[in-house]
């Protein structure tokens, strides 16, 4: 159900950019290393042993998402789907907001539980699935004070996020995934995390802007 308390307009999508229009001054190898980890976050963040991993949903509501979403899903133009926002938590720390944004067609079958996570993890289920693929990865840099951000996760600096579609036999949905201050990255071993679930595909990759 949709939390009636929670609603706030967003003006302006961020300006989501394929890896390739980043190099070595916008995004540095350190950077790379954990913004574009292949693995799970949720099993990230729980083995960071930095307090006690929680989610806390702060929405769940159907709407029109925006246009580069509505293309990334190949859904059509005026179309709602479930959007899922929540805080990921190391203790009281809200260390990483996730929004995520079920198509309808995507909510059958195997996958319609996914109406009813409450405060479950998504991460976890979608890790899960030995088939899932995802598309590549998509940055941004968005201002702190940005309205794509929950009044009370905005900060005064700037904040990397990413996104990539998931892909689960024939239905997709999509996560985006904003790194707040308090966000600690995990330190350089070798290169970045490849998933042990699922893989990266070219094939799913989104339609040219």
């Amino acid at each position: 159900m949709p939390d009636p308390e929670y609603s706030r307009p967003v003006a302006h999508d961020p300006r989501w950019r394929p890896l390739a229009q980043f190099n070595t001054a916008t995004l540095s190898a350190r950077q790379r290393y954990w913004l574009l980890d292949e693995g799970s976050l949720t099993a990230r963040l729980v083995g960071s042993q930095r307090g006690a991993f929680s989610v806390q949903r702060l929405s769940q509501r159907w709407e029109i998402p925006y246009l580069s979403e509505r293309r990334l899903l190949y859904m059509p133009l005026r179309q709602r789907a479930l959007v899922r926002e929540v805080a990921l938590k190391l203790g009281e720390r809200t260390v990483v907001f996730a929004r995520s944004v079920f198509p309808v067609s995507s909510l059958g079958g195997e996958l319609g539980h996914l109406r009813h996570l409450q405060n479950k993890s998504l991460g976890t289920i979608l890790f899960s699935h030995p088939g899932m693929q995802r598309s590549p990865f998509e940055l941004a840099r968005i201002p702190g004070d940005s309205h794509y951000l929950p009044p009370a996760l905005r900060q005064p600096s700037a904040a990397w996020g990413r996104r990539s579609r998931f892909v689960i036999g024939d239905r997709g949905l999509l996560v985006c995934e904003i790194f707040l201050e308090s966000f600690t990255p995990w330190q350089p071993a070798g290169g970045p995390r490849r998933s042990l679930r699922g893989q990266v595909n070219a094939a799913i990759a989104p339609p040219k802007q």
